[in-house]
């Protein structure tokens, strides 16, 4: 029924406000599907998407003629807590602007184009033969304050779109107790020392045993240096009895 609904309203909306492109605002015709609903087929085409051959642990692309699974170094140095990580396109060009005024303008109508660009990723042949009742989309959680400052958390709204679209179960499974600063600019060492018990089992879900036994799809905009995600997915594993951790992503940093 609230699939319908939505169906119905995204229909009158398009009537009464005529879609262009989020990017170079071309006029759109109102019956576009997925991502289409948003791009014209000239900027869908440009999107810098994730082709192989890429790392099989952390989605990082690589250019080259490899033709089998591979594990970059930088993974095979690191002690990861997820299975494997699946971003759908780089972070840049329109991606990036994408992203940057879904987060920071709080364009929240871009989840739905993000979103669909996230569903993307359930076509890695490793995702595609998911049993989906048994798998639940958590979002990398927001401290409190930063939620508060932003008014949103993207990963949770890009989860509600997500479940919306395929049927996965959503679950706010973690907190994040402390702020962090940016990892981006620190060293391996600094990365682990500013995670060090930033987040926690949410303490309803830890309660229910939600989550224990089963599989969780962690979910974010951007993967990056993948130091955040694996101590959510540790977390996850440890205090919640999560079985498997995948974490899906719109873009690579």
């Amino acid at each position: 029924m609230k699939a319908a609904v939505h169906r119905y309203a995204s229909a009158l909306l398009d009537l009464v406000y005529p879609r262009h492109c989020e990017i170079c605002q071309k006029s759109l015709e109102s019956e576009r599907q997925g991502a289409a609903r948003w791009l014209c087929n000239e900027c869908l085409d440009k999107l810098p998407r994730i082709e192989a051959p890429f790392c099989k642990i952390c989605g990082e692309p690589y250019e080259g003629s490899m033709t089998g699974e591979f594990q970059c170094g930088n993974c095979a140095d690191l002690k990861l807590h997820f299975e494997f990580a699946v971003s759908t396109c780089r972070a840049r060009d329109a991606v990036r602007l994408l992203v940057h005024r879904f987060k920071y303008q709080r364009r929240l109508d871009l989840r739905g184009v993000l979103a669909s660009l996230l569903a993307e990723v359930l076509d890695d042949p490793r995702l595609a033969v998911l049993d989906r009742t048994m798998w639940t989309l958590v979002p990398v959680p927001l401290h409190h304050a930063r939620e508060r400052e932003r008014q949103f958390n993207q990963a949770w709204e890009l989860c509600r779109e997500l479940s919306r679209s395929t049927g996965f179960p959503a679950l706010k499974g973690l907190r994040r107790v402390r702020p962090t600063t940016a990892q981006a600019s620190l060293s391996r060492h600094q990365r682990i020392e500013n995670l060090r018990g930033a987040f926690a089992m949410d303490r309803s879900v830890l309660k229910k045993n939600a989550l224990r036994g089963g599989s969780v799809l962690l979910v974010d905009d951007v993967l990056t240096t993948g130091s955040t995600t694996s101590e959510c997915a540790r977390i996850l594993r440890r205090e919640g009895g999560v079985e498997k951790v995948v974490v899906i992503t719109v873009a690579r940093g």
